[in-house]
Formats: C-alpha cells, sequence, structure tokens
C-alpha cells in the first residue's frame, strides 16, 4: 500500500546525498613521494628580509627596467661569514638578485627619493655574472633607510675582515721567510770545513811536536 504522507514519500524518493559515506576505500592510481625542496639557503642566516620592488638599469635602452617585486634579503653564510642579497619574486619564486656584498660597494638614494636607492654588484641572477646597475624601491622611507644602514655595514664588516685577511697573510709570509732564512744559515754553517788539530793548535806546539816526533824516529 502506497504513503499519503507527503513528508515520509519525500524521503522514500529522495537519492542518497553526495557527501554519505558508503563504506567503499578507493585506493590512489598513483602513489606520489614526499620530496623535500631546498632553497639553497639553508646554511645562512637572513639578516634583513624586507619587501620592495627591483629594477636594472639597461644601458642599451638607456632606462630603467623592472625585474620583480618580492623580497630582498641579506644571508650571512654560517661558515664563512659571507654575506649575499638575494631577491626573489613573490608568486614565482624566480630569483632577480642575486650577489655578494663586497667591501668595496657603496649604496646611495636615488635621484632624491627617499624611498630608493641604487648600487652597482656582480649580480648572478641569470645564471652568469653581469655587472648591473641595481635601483630598489620600498613602500616606507623608514625601509628604504634601513636597508642602506644595514647595506653600508656589512659592506664595513667585509672591509675589515679583508684586512684582517691580508695583515694574516702578510705576518704568515715574514714568519715563512725568517724560517728560510734561519735554515739557511744553518746550512751555510754546516758546510764550513772543520779545523784540524793542528790548526786548532798554537803554530809553536804543532812545532814542538813534529820535533818530537822526528827524534823519536832517529
Amino acid at each position: 500500500m502506497a504513503s499519503t504522507d507527503p513528508e515520509r514519500r519525500e524521503d522514500e524518493d529522495a537519492p542518497a546525498g553526495d557527501d554519505e559515506d558508503t563504506g567503499a576505500q578507493v585506493a590512489p592510481i598513483v602513489k606520489l613521494e614526499e620530496v623535500a625542496v631546498t632553497t639553497g639557503e639553508e646554511d645562512e642566516d637572513a639578516i634583513l628580509d624586507l619587501k620592495a620592488k627591483l629594477y636594472r638599469f639597461d644601458k642599451d635602452g638607456n632606462q630603467w627596467k623592472e625585474r620583480g617585486a618580492g623580497t630582498v634579503k641579506f644571508l650571512k653564510h654560517k661558515n664563512t661569514g659571507k654575506v649575499r642579497l638575494v631577491m626573489r619574486q613573490s608568486k614565482t619564486l624566480k630569483i632577480c638578485a642575486n650577489h655578494l656584498v663586497i667591501s668595496s660597494m657603496t649604496v646611495q638614494e636615488h635621484a632624491g627619493n627617499e624611498k630608493s636607492c641604487v648600487w652597482h654588484a656582480a649580480d648572478f641572477a641569470d645564471g652568469e655574472l653581469k655587472n648591473e646597475l641595481f635601483c630598489i624601491r620600498f613602500p616606507s622611507i623608514e625601509n628604504c633607510k634601513t636597508f642602506k644602514e644595514t647595506f653600508q655595514e656589512i659592506a664595513e664588516s667585509q672591509q675589515k675582515k679583508d684586512e684582517n685577511k691580508d695583515a694574516s697573510a702578510a705576518a704568515g709570509l715574514l714568519e715563512k721567510l725568517s724560517v728560510e732564512e734561519k735554515k739557511g744559515e744553518e746550512d751555510k754553517a754546516g758546510d764550513t770545513p772543520a779545523k784540524t788539530k793542528e790548526e786548532d793548535e798554537p803554530k809553536g806546539e804543532a812545532e814542538k811536536k813534529a820535533d818530537a816526533e822526528k827524534k823519536n824516529d832517529e
């Protein structure tokens, strides 16, 4: 006998919901293994991390060209102590700047714009060293000032490190020369022929000894 209750009839005729748990288990067709992703920054510590937009000067076109907007970092290597500047685009994470900060580098304000600064660098972002003129623009004057001050501090610290390295190298060279000079004097002294007993004795004593030997022979 058919039910005359509309609500009951709708419940009976309603199809099973899409999210209904049927208890069936479907095994994945392809098993994906977890892959460790490396950035090349694992052995470095970030000194500074700021949002910015980077430009490079195109000499052929005599104009500034945008390299990308993203995050600029100063990364210090845990073992060597060297610091490099790295900037990646926000969405693609593509590297748009990658170079060491060395003692000869200087950074300065760009054309009176307090939010931008410029510097020269031998950059490796494209897989080969290129001498580039960069300009970076920050959302605020404070961030630009922080970037510039940090840049200068790193360059100065690298200069001190280079000076200490040169001083150590000079000291090592002097020490090596001193050792070689001392060794040369010792070798020279060893080549000097030893004096005979007759040479060591006074002339009169040698003559007396010769006369005594002559009498004994007679």
